[in-house]
């Protein structure tokens, strides 16, 4: 049975969150304020921890900061509770290491969606730790066949989706829900870290594939743009053409006669 500790000063919302996990099969324990959290969290290691930001005696950034700073709760992970989310703290928490954000009010269906999507994640991370026989570090991207993806530690299961995934119709949303974020602060996490929004990155990949089959391939620009994830190909040659200035026609001609020169 997993443990999900509740830190929330609003004795209403408290019960109700406690009553719906222990509802649903969870070990529910609560706490009215972030300095007994901090030590509930020390004494019964919970799986996850859901905790609000504005409290009266330990704000919810002081208590992720405690919980990281102590090497018995450092990799549990965190969803922040907030009335507002502002981008200075999607980013103030993410330099702590918050793992998401639930904006209040949110239904039932979202607080269990969002405890249930990072209970799986941490699985899937647990399984691949065991798996590869070594300490808790995300996965490599040593394995991705393009090398346009930065090395970013966390956001390696980021790139691994979209590697896996690009050929296929996929949008921010499909790679949240994959890597157990909300879109809200998966945007943020990758613009933070590289500059660039998950679309862009999916673009790039699969105008990189589209940019391989052209100089290496004699297949048509339709069988290209599908293959590259593109079931329009007039929407493809127009998005080549936005990137890199010159149509796939055009770009191909050139590859081939710098290739043959």
């Amino acid at each position: 049975m997993k443990t999900i500790l509740i830190i929330e000063d609003e004795t209403q919302t408290r019960h109700l969150f406690l009553k719906c996990l222990e509802f649903e099969g969870f070990r529910a324990v609560g706490a009215s304020d972030g300095t007994t959290g901090v030590a509930m969290a020390q004494q019964h290691t919970p799986n996850l921890v859901v905790c609000d930001i504005m409290m009266p005696d330990m704000d919810g950034y002081s208590v992720l900061s405690a919980l990281r700073k102590t090497r018995q709760t450092a990799l549990i992970p965190l969803i922040f509770l907030t009335a507002k989310v502002t981008m200075a703290d999607l980013r103030r928490g993410m330099e702590l290491g918050a793992d998401d954000y639930l904006t209040k009010p949110c239904t039932v269906e979202q607080f269990l969606a969002a405890i249930n999507s990072r209970l799986q994640r941490q699985e899937q991370l647990s399984k691949l730790y065991a798996d590869e026989g070594s300490h808790p570090q995300e996965p490599s991207q040593a394995s991705l066949s393009t090398n346009i993806f930065p090395v970013e530690p966390k956001l390696a299961n980021v790139f691994c989706f979209i590697e896996a995934h690009y050929q296929k119709p996929i949008s921010l949303n499909d790679v949240a829900q994959n890597v157990g974020y909300s879109p809200a602060y998966l945007t943020n996490l990758v613009q933070s870290h590289t500059g660039r929004t998950i679309k862009q990155w999916i673009i790039e990949r699969r105008l990189a594939e589209a940019k391989t089959l052209l100089a290496t391939t004699a297949n048509s620009i339709r069988q290209i743009a599908e293959a590259s994830g593109y079931s329009d190909a007039g929407y493809f040659t127009r998005q080549f053409r936005q990137f890199h200035g010159v149509s796939p026609q055009a770009w191909r001609q050139v590859s081939v006669s710098e290739t043959t020169d």
